[in-house]
């Protein structure tokens, strides 16, 4: 039975959320395109043993050139044959999907993301200034805001960015050794 061959997506549940059916992503497409142009993974699938990924660009392991690729309105038409063709165990070819000619975001076989490190953990704003740390937002020369917190030492403890502050300080991630990680969130 094909169920049974199934890779346990428990964990990318866990990571990510339940997956969308296809008509369910193919309806809700734009938002989904721009969550993972802001760093979010979205699982999608399909006769429930075939399941994608769409992911940010920085996901999409390897080279970029000679992979296929389709616009964002074509493969919104085409998601269901998609998401059969980037989950075929036999050919686990990502899929580049541009707006304009330029990538936005890929979309892969879900499985391929088992192997990766969990997602960095989130800083709560509040709870880290209730615990005497300072925050301070500036802005990079792309016109980013960087949300920097720093314990009572002055020492980094979490960081993130982001296209708004209200975005910069909702990216605020570390990691449970006491290192930051650097993360963009959504504008």
């Amino acid at each position: 039975m094909i169920d049974a061959e199934r890779p346990p997506y428990d964990e990318l549940v866990a990571r990510h959320g339940a997956p969308l059916g296809v008509e369910d992503a193919r309806a809700r497409w734009g938002a989904l395109v721009s969550g993972a142009r802001s760093g979010a993974t979205t699982l999608i699938t399909r006769e429930r043993w075939e399941w994608a990924a769409l992911v940010p660009l920085s996901e999409v392991s390897g080279m970029l050139s000679g992979l296929p690729v389709l616009s964002l309105s074509t493969a919104r038409g085409k998601l269901g044959d998609l998401v059969r063709q980037v989950a075929q165990p036999y050919d686990e070819t990502p899929v580049l999907l541009t707006r304009h000619r330029t990538p936005v975001a890929g979309l892969i076989a879900a499985r391929r993301l088992l192997d990766r490190p969990a997602p960095r953990r989130r800083a709560d704003p509040d709870a880290l200034l209730r615990a005497g740390h300072t925050i301070t937002l500036t802005l990079d020369p792309w016109e980013r805001v960087i949300a920097t917190a720093c314990d009572g030492d002055g020492n980094e403890i979490a960081i993130g960015s982001a296209g708004s502050a209200a975005g910069a300080l909702r990216s605020l991630g570390y990691e449970g050794s006491g290192g930051w990680t650097t993360a963009s969130g959504p504008g």
